[in-house]
């Protein structure tokens, strides 16, 4: 069981660095804008399925982003298929990560509590 769960591993982080590639540099919906990082991919064992985490930074508009990526999945799986050499390409999904705007908000807070600033409640959240 342990070099499936090592194969997935293999495959996941080969996925994400291709799905970076293909959104960053091939991919021209107009709908998508800001910069997008694929955070994680993480592959379902039978291969059929993949949730591709993004974080969309400086984006007008989050949710028509996420929109766009969702309406070019085919060509981006379609491209996917095409780099990454396994007999099945996962289904893509897309899901928001915002690890790194929290994070962000998180070394802001640390910031304020270092230069002397109160810090509210509503703030962390």
């Amino acid at each position: 069981m342990p070099a499936n769960n090592n194969r997935l591993n293999r495959i996941d982080e080969e996925y994400r660095k291709e799905l970076s590639t293909i959104i960053d540099r091939e991919l021209k919906n107009p709908n998508i804008t800001g910069m997008i990082s694929v955070t994680k991919v993480k592959v379902t064992n039978d291969l059929k399925y993949a949730k591709v985490y993004v974080s969309i930074l400086n984006s007008k508009n989050i949710e028509n982003t996420m929109q766009g990526l969702k309406k070019s999945s085919g060509f981006i799986r379609t491209e996917l298929a095409k780099r990454v050499n396994l007999r099945n390409t996962p289904e893509l999904i897309f899901e928001i990560d915002d690890s790194i705007e929290y994070g962000a908000r998180i070394d802001s807070i640390i910031k304020d509590l270092k230069d002397g600033r109160k810090v509210e409640d509503n703030d962390i959240r």
